[in-house]
């Protein structure tokens, strides 16, 4: 087990928090976390580009000119693919650009980027969040504080004044443990986590 030291919002030191080995030194794999943003990117991938074939192209199917006579290659309807505004072969259509990532590779991304952090001291572990007014100027200057003014803050439950005080800040988002991946944990260079979202991120990559 490690301890990882845990502070207090007033920034007084807390009860350290004992966590398992692998959850902070997993060795730092780049082509698991290269593995994992990219299935991330892909499930946000919405997927609705589209092309039309010649048979959705509106129009007639009235011959453009008479087959012989005019000098010119044979040519059939206004809606053929080698002309102007016809149709498109093998065009893109709506589709899921989803992929398989086992989930112990994701798990094993998770950790790797988690310990990483660690390990550079950009995770700050906090005994809780729970801003004592909804007013967002007070709580931008507790992070700025807290040399996070550009932050993810991962908590086990938003409260009403967390959600309140953070939601117009820009460069600070807040999510639920359940809702962290490995890409929305590289978007920021300061993460911050509270304890009993450490407790519920270990149990969750530990089993």
């Amino acid at each position: 087990m490690s301890q990882v030291s845990v502070i207090r919002m007033d920034r007084s030191q807390a009860e350290p928090l004992e966590l398992a080995d692998v959850l902070t030194e997993a060795p730092y794999n780049p082509f698991l976390i290269k593995d994992a943003v990219v299935y991330q990117q892909a499930k946000s991938r919405q997927g609705t580009h589209s092309a039309k074939t010649r048979g959705q192209v509106a129009g007639s199917n009235r011959k453009v000119y008479r087959q012989k006579g005019t000098g010119n290659a044979r040519m059939g309807n206004r809606k053929a693919v080698q002309r102007r505004g016809g149709g498109v072969v093998h065009g893109p259509h709506p589709r899921s650009h989803a992929f398989k990532l086992n989930k112990k590779v994701r798990k094993a991304a998770l950790r790797c980027a988690l310990a990483e952090k660690l390990r550079q001291g950009l995770l700050v572990v906090l005994d809780t969040v729970e801003p004592a007014s909804h007013k967002t100027k007070e709580f931008a200057a507790w992070l700025q504080e807290l040399n996070a003014p550009k932050a993810l803050i991962v908590t086990h439950d938003v409260g009403h004044n967390l959600a309140l005080a953070a939601r117009n800040l820009p460069n600070v988002t807040v999510l639920r443990v359940g809702q962290l991946n490995v890409y929305n944990l590289l978007l920021f260079e300061k993460v911050l986590a509270t304890r009993q979202a450490m407790l519920a991120l270990q149990e969750r990559l530990t089993r």
